[in-house]
C-alpha cells in the first residue's frame, strides 16, 4: 500500500468516527426530549454514562489526527482538514457535555409539571439536533455553502431561547411558586442554546478548512 492510499484510507476512517460522534450526540438530544418531556431518569442515566462514550471517541479522534499529521505529514489542504478536526471535535465534545448537563437537570428537578411549563424547549432540542447533523456533515463534505445556511440557522435557537427567558419572566409574574422550575428551564435552554454556538463553530472552522479565513482574519 502506498503512503498515499495509507493515508486517504486513515482519512476515511477519520470522517467514519466524525459521524459516529455525531450520531452519538444526535441520539442524546433525542434522548434528553424523552426524559424531560416524562421525567425519566432511567433515560437520564443512560445519556449521562452514553457522555463517557463520547469522550472515549473524542480521545480516539485526537490520537488519529495527531498520527495523521506525525507518520504522514500532510500538506496543504489534508493538512487543514486534519487540524481543523482537532478544533470540531472539541466542539462536539462539548455539545456531548451540554447533553449530560441537561440529563442531570432532569435527574434533579423530578417535578413533572416542569414540561408544561415551557413550550420552546421542544423546539430548541428539535432546532439543534438538526444543526448538529447538518454542521458534521458540512465540514467533512467541505459544503462552504451548507455551512453558512447552518449559522444563518442559529438565530432560530437564540429567537427560541429568547422566547424561553420570557416564558419563565410570565412564570414568575404570576407565581413566585416555581423559582425552583424556572431556574432550571432556563438552564435547559441555555444548554440547548450553546449547543448551537458550537455547532456555528463546527461550521466556521469548515470555511477555514476551505479559505484559510476564520470570522473574516487571514489565518493560513
Amino acid at each position: 500500500m502506498t503512503a498515499r492510499i495509507s493515508f486517504d484510507a486513515e482519512l476515511r476512517l477519520l470522517k467514519e468516527d466524525l459521524f459516529e460522534m455525531a450520531h452519538l450526540i444526535e441520539v442524546a438530544i433525542e434522548k434528553i426530549m424523552l426524559a424531560f418531556e416524562n421525567q425519566d431518569e432511567k433515560l437520564a442515566q443512560e445519556i449521562i454514562q452514553g457522555d463517557r462514550i463520547i469522550n472515549d471517541i473524542e480521545k480516539a479522534i485526537e490520537a488519529r489526527c495527531l498520527s495523521l499529521i506525525i507518520k504522514q505529514q500532510p500538506v496543504a489542504s489534508d493538512l487543514r482538514f486534519v487540524t481543523t478536526a482537532l478544533k470540531v471535535v472539541t466542539d462536539m465534545e462539548r455539545i456531548g457535555d451540554h447533553a449530560a448537563d441537561i440529563a442531570e437537570l432532569i435527574l434533579r428537578e423530578k417535578r413533572e409539571q416542569i414540561y408544561e411549563l415551557t413550550q420552546h424547549i421542544p423546539e430548541m432540542g428539535l432546532a439543534t439536533k438538526k444543526m448538529v447533523h447538518a454542521s458534521v456533515d458540512a465540514f467533512t463534505t467541505l459544503n462552504i455553502e451548507r455551512a453558512r445556511e447552518i449559522i444563518k440557522q442559529d438565530d432560530i435557537v437564540d429567537d427560541l431561547f429568547d422566547k424561553v427567558k420570557m416564558e419563565v419572566a410570565n412564570i414568575l409574574k404570576q407565581s413566585s411558586n416555581q423559582v425552583d422550575q424556572c431556574v432550571d428551564i432556563l438552564m435547559i435552554a441555555k444548554y440547548f442554546e450553546r449547543i448551537g454556538d458550537h455547532c456555528v463553530n463546527i461550521c466556521e472552522w469548515t470555511e477555514f478548512r476551505e479559505t484559510g479565513t476564520l470570522n473574516n482574519i487571514r489565518l493560513l
